[in-house]
């Protein structure tokens, strides 16, 4: 009784969320982690033994974690230069920056996929800039290329880049970076013994969601780089809709569950540290 009566009653609002989360998700997920286990009705590993046994497999994975890595780190080049901004902007240009990041999550992700199928193509925007500026000499197609695919998915993905880093920055107080001018450090010393110490905590966060979103999208990939270029989402769809392959599509996507726990686990873990230090 002295547990129960310790327990904060306000956690207890979250309880349908978790029923919720419990029948709709964890559920099925517990039945798609027991098919890759079972093999002719008894318990075996051989499923992913076999897949990790199969070089196309690593190469996979290779894939699926360099497009999340280039997509994250073109999100934090994009993402941290715009939360400072946001920050620092006052009344009606803050206003003005938020509806820019937030209205474009009210577009579907399909719809954004083939306006970016417009804009990598050969006489697409970018190439027609890039001759412009004297970079290519002739018009080149990025669409169904890793570029193409990274720029498509860093345009999807970057709010969630922002928005961590911006609830962590609009919290700091600007007086500390004045106080380290006074002491005569450079702008760049400011930012990176003052600024971007302090803002770690939602850097790490917004590096943990798009890297897992990034790792785990099936869209995108599928609209932009086709079906020669497989990551462990595209092959986990298309082992279920395609192949017919139940147990390989549970076994791709068991691979796909854990590294993303692991990230963000990792991250949690990051946020703590620095959040404790700072």
């Amino acid at each position: 009784m002295t547990r129960f009566a310790r327990l904060d009653p306000v956690a207890l609002l979250a309880l349908p969320a978790i029923l919720y989360l419990a029948v709709v998700y964890g559920v099925p997920l517990a039945g798609l982690l027991a098919r890759s286990f079972v093999v002719d009705g008894a318990f075996s590993l051989s499923a992913f033994v076999a897949f990790f046994s199969d070089g196309f497999s690593w190469t996979v994975i290779g894939n699926t974690i360099r497009i999340a890595a280039g997509v994250t780190l073109v999100c934090l080049l994009i993402g941290y230069p715009t939360a400072l901004a946001l920050a620092r902007a006052k009344g009606a240009a803050q206003a003005l920056i938020l509806v820019a990041i937030i209205l474009p999550l009210s577009v579907g992700v399909v719809v954004k996929a083939f306006a970016w199928q417009i804009v990598l193509r050969r006489d697409g925007v970018i190439s027609q800039a890039l001759i412009f500026l004297g970079i290519w000499d002739e018009p080149q197609r990025l669409l169904f290329t890793e570029a193409g695919l990274v720029l498509g998915a860093a345009n999807v993905f970057v709010p969630f880049m922002i928005l961590p880093i911006y609830s962590v920055l609009k919290l700091i107080d600007p007086r500390l970076t004045e106080a380290a001018a006074t002491l005569g450090a450079s702008p760049l010393q400011r930012f990176f013994t003052v600024a971007l110490p302090l803002t770690l905590p939602g850097l790490v966060t917004g590096v943990a969601f798009v890297f897992s979103m990034a790792t785990s999208m099936y869209v995108v990939p599928s609209l932009l780089i086709g079906d020669r270029f497989q990551t462990l989402a595209t092959l986990t769809g298309r082992s279920f809709l395609f192949m017919r392959n139940e147990q390989l599509g549970s076994t791709t996507a068991v691979v796909l569950l854990v590294l993303s726990v692991a990230v963000v686990v990792a991250s949690a873990a990051l946020s703590r540290r620095f959040g404790g230090e700072t």
